[in-house]
């Protein structure tokens, strides 16, 4: 386990870098807008942006898990084209599952930092959206536990709890 995580090291810092800077600046544009243009439509269009460029991105992320799946059960026929082109996708999605799922990570903090501005009502969106968020909060922890053989299964648990919750929220 420790040779994976040497390999991966540098692109999860350089990712942990870029979305150190990216949340910093977002939050500081945010933040220096006065209080009346937080409940403007434009500030709306803004943080729903950030939902759905983590949506992409979180996408991504969970094609690792969906396409690890279809190999280990072996649902596709030996020597197929499919399988040769799953096995390929599941070597790329292997390297950048962790650094898409950093940036992805930064996206929804300032999606749920402008939520907070623009307005917090108790409705289903919000509530479904904060639901996702406390269970994300667990799953990059159980993830670096993971690359040390520590972890019990809590970071896949979280993670697809997580998925189904951010589901709910993007399309219902």
């Amino acid at each position: 386990m420790r040779t994976l995580w040497t390999k991966d090291k540098k692109w999860v810092l350089l990712s942990c870098a870029i979305t150190l800077v990216f949340v910093i600046y977002g939050a500081w544009n945010m933040y220096h807008l006065t209080s009346s243009q937080w409940h403007d439509r434009a500030f709306k269009g803004l943080y729903k942006n950030y939902g759905s460029q983590a949506r992409i991105l979180l996408f991504a992320v969970l094609a690792y898990y969906i396409l690890k799946t279809l190999l280990q059960k072996r649902w596709m026929s030996q020597g197929s084209l499919l399988k040769k082109g799953a096995i390929f996708l599941t070597g790329i999605m292997r390297k950048w599952h962790s650094p898409l799922a950093i940036l992805a990570i930064g996206l929804i903090a300032l999606h749920i930092i402008g939520a907070f501005l623009y307005e917090f009502k108790i409705d289903f969106a919000h509530i479904s959206g904060l639901a996702a968020g406390v269970v994300l909060l667990p799953v990059p922890i159980a993830g670096v536990f993971r690359y040390r053989g520590l972890d019990r299964k809590w970071h896949m648990r979280f993670g697809l709890i997580f998925a189904i919750l951010f589901l709910i929220h993007a399309f219902l």
